[in-house]
């Protein structure tokens, strides 16, 4: 690696850390939301679809919302852009299903499927831009793989009954929330502990 790579790597990875420490937030308020949902689905897994469905629109909201602000705010940092793509589909996703509330179980689902599939893969890409300034982006990349398996998984098996569909959904979002949450926590002092990282 010559000077002028290492150099390169050390203002990404600066810019990494600081983009890390600036949105920890962003990762709490969204595995909240998650979690959130999650212990609702589970709480009445059989109460109308529409209530599920408004569930799910107003925790992918609150995500995408956060995202976007967090993302905006520090738009001078590398890896910015991913976060704000999460945010706009997050945004775009549960404003659809918003204003479709009444829309099939069968395209809700493929819905639920694409959601969890571009989130994970967004997630991953966040991981391998953070990944010189942490030690801790597995995280993201554990929350983005399983993620991606649950989108897939449902993908291939979109027939499973009603009540399945929703303990699925639920279990996906409670498990993706707390590795959003400890993420947050993991990060929110990352910058100070690893400032001599790259000198």
């Amino acid at each position: 690696m010559t000077q002028s790579d290492g150099l390169m790597l050390a203002r990404l990875g600066g810019d990494a850390k600081i983009l890390c420490k600036r949105t920890w937030w962003v990762f709490l308020v969204g595995g909240i939301a998650s979690v959130i949902f999650g212990l609702l689905a589970f709480s009445q897994p059989m109460t109308a679809w529409l209530v599920v469905a408004v569930f799910f629109a107003a925790a992918i909201m609150v995500d995408g919302a956060s995202n976007v602000i967090g993302s905006i705010r520090n738009r001078d940092k590398d890896g910015w852009w991913i976060m704000l793509l999460i945010g706009v589909l997050g945004l775009v996703g549960g404003g659809y299903a918003l204003l479709n509330p009444l829309v099939s179980m069968k395209a809700f689902i493929f819905l639920v499927a694409f959601e969890a599939i571009m989130v994970g893969v967004f997630l991953v890409m966040l991981g391998y831009k953070v990944r010189a300034a942490t030690e801790r982006e597995w995280i993201l990349y554990l929350t983005g793989g399983l993620s991606i398996l649950f989108g897939i998984l449902v993908i291939v098996n979109p027939a499973v009954g009603g009540l399945s569909v929703i303990l699925m959904i639920a279990t996906w979002a409670i498990i993706t929330g707390v590795l959003k949450i400890i993420f947050a926590f993991k990060v929110k002092n990352l910058p100070e502990r690893v400032a001599n990282r790259f000198v």
